[in-house]
């Protein structure tokens, strides 16, 4: 797995939560 794919699976996800916790 490539560092830069993981990295921006963590970064898609922490905008998922935000954008839940947001509402």
């Amino acid at each position: 797995m490539i560092f830069k794919d993981m990295l921006l699976m963590i970064f898609s996800s922490l905008i998922l939560v935000v954008g839940v916790l947001i509402g």
